[in-house]
């Protein structure tokens, strides 16, 4: 058996430390056995202070306990098909509560683990049954909403004295003969973690009645992991190069230390000059980190950690004793409230791109000149039927929308199909309005008919009054030539009558 289990706390009292910790833990349970239902509990801390047995002793106090730990699968299904049921039914002892444990909830990720906090969410919305959540990291993404559902207990590292008691037990009950320095070694190189410690002392007087300092040998020297914000603390508090090195030994993205050092540095120095110096060393140290990401040479890094780390800290005259709250970087929350418009724009990009066969990084140049073009309506209409853009998409080069084209009159046909569509009250405005246009129609025709009327009458008349001139000139040139036919007739008739001179 290994002395990390045999030696494991059998009640809280045996617990090293934290004794804050135990009081809310024993609150928490006395609440739920007296009929409340407190929010779950998510102890956050470091590796080897004692979480999962604080978890374990807690579930001796109810009746079953069912445990997920980071080696088993965690997806959504399978969270609500074994804790969902289980938190959703009782037991049948002690008041019928059972006791969830999920360790490590901050490692919920992958495709095996997907949807496992959006589960976990589920069962702690609709659950019946007491929870408990174990996490490694506080500023873990991950576990961030669920902060707000749980109640938060710190776990902090054991104390150095603490820990070299604890071993001293162990050795007289093994039998084992020890020097207190040697101890003391093991216990400061544990650094807080009295698991690593117990294992440590383990492996030292495995098949030996005494361990000596030439043991320490065996052992390396553990590498401690900082938090983030320990690791800023530590450069901005700190002018000793060595503890400046120690402090940037973290697991984390360089540009976002980089970010939180620029954020923070402010809030602790207070001379100008301090904090002018301080920035010309982070705006280097930026310098060199694009210049790594540019050139995919990651030997610049060495150069952009000593800058924003050993030059920042060196900027100011004399460390300061006061204490600072530290915040994360403004420019993650001002780029997650933009991540909207930004989506937006390499949308609409891609669209363009695709058109004119370019790069998003080109068609995003081109986005002045096109925010000049939608000005014109008739053309914004085309360029957004070319590209194939809707009106959230339009407002990226104009805010207001686009009017729409203004159909013509085709045909008769058309018109009376879309006037048969208007609604009743239209349709009899529609009908008066041509009654008046039809009344005024025939208006105008008989008003022309008239004037043709009298226009013809007045050239009947013209035209008779130049007949009866006609007809009166003719009637006395046929009235002269009748008179001229009876003159001549009279004098033929008397002619017959005469009597010749030459007939006697």
């Amino acid at each position: 058996m290994l002395w990390t289990t045999k030696y494991r706390p059998k009640n809280f009292k045996e617990v090293l430390g934290n004794t804050k910790a135990k009081d809310e833990i024993s609150d928490w349970i006395d609440a739920w056995l007296i009929g409340q239902h407190p929010k779950p509990l998510l102890l956050v801390g470091p590796p080897g202070t004692g979480k999962t047995t604080l978890a374990h002793l807690v579930a001796d106090e109810f009746a079953d306990f069912i445990e997920l730990n980071a080696s088993d699968k965690r997806s959504y299904d399978i969270l609500l098909r074994t804790v969902g049921e289980a938190s959703a039914s009782g037991s049948l002892f002690n008041q019928g509560l059972k006791l969830i444990i999920l360790d490590e909830v901050d490692g919920i990720h992958g495709t095996d683990d997907r949807g496992g906090i959006r589960a976990i969410s589920k069962i702690i919305k609709e659950g019946q049954n007491p929870l408990i959540m174990i996490a490694n990291d506080p500023y873990s993404k991950r576990i961030k909403s669920l902060k707000s559902k749980c109640q938060v207990i710190n776990i902090r590292k054991i104390h150095t004295n603490s820990i070299v008691a604890l071993l001293k037990r162990i050795c007289i009950k093994e039998g084992i003969e020890f020097e207190e320095h040697v101890l003391r070694t093991l216990a400061k190189q544990s650094k807080g973690d009295l698991r690593s410690a117990i294992n440590d002392l383990e492996t030292m007087a495995r098949g030996k009645d005494t361990i000596t300092s030439q043991d320490l040998e065996i052992i390396s020297q553990k590498d401690e992991i900082r938090n983030i914000f320990d690791s800023v603390r530590g450069v901005l508090k700190s002018k000793n190069p060595q503890h400046i090195k120690e402090a940037m030994r973290v697991e984390a993205n360089p540009a976002f230390i980089l970010e939180l050092i620029t954020e923070n540095i402010p809030r602790e120095y207070e001379k100008k000059h301090e904090i002018e110096q301080a920035y010309e060393m982070v705006s280097q140290a930026d310098t060199y980190l694009g210049r790594a990401f540019q050139t995919r040479n990651y030997g610049y890094w060495k150069y952009s950690y000593d800058l924003m780390s050993l030059g920042v800290a060196l900027s100011k005259d004399e460390t300061y004793k006061k204490f600072a709250r530290y915040t994360n970087s403004s420019v993650y929350t001002l780029l997650s409230k933009s991540r909207a418009k930004r989506d937006l724009k390499d949308r609409v990009a891609d669209k363009i791109g695709e058109k004119t066969h370019t790069s998003r990084k080109v068609a995003k140049e081109q986005f002045p000149y096109l925010e000049m073009m939608f000005q014109i309506n008739d053309l914004a209409r085309e360029l957004a039927d070319y590209f194939n853009l809707d009106d959230s998409e339009v407002k990226v080069f104009r805010s207001r929308k686009i009017p729409k084209k203004k159909k013509s009159k085709k045909s008769t046909g058309a018109n009376k199909d879309k006037n048969s569509k208007k609604p009743s009250n239209q349709v009899k405005k529609v009908k008066s309005v041509e009654k008046i246009k039809k009344d005024t129609t025939n208006k105008k025709d008989e008003t022309k008919r008239k004037s043709k009327a009298d226009t013809s009458e007045k050239s009947t008349k013209k035209s008779d009054k130049s007949y009866g001139k006609r007809l009166a000139k003719k009637d006395k040139t046929a009235i002269d030539k009748s008179d001229d036919d009876t003159d001549n007739l009279d004098s033929k008739k008397n002619g017959d009558k005469q009597t010749s001179l030459f007939n006697f």
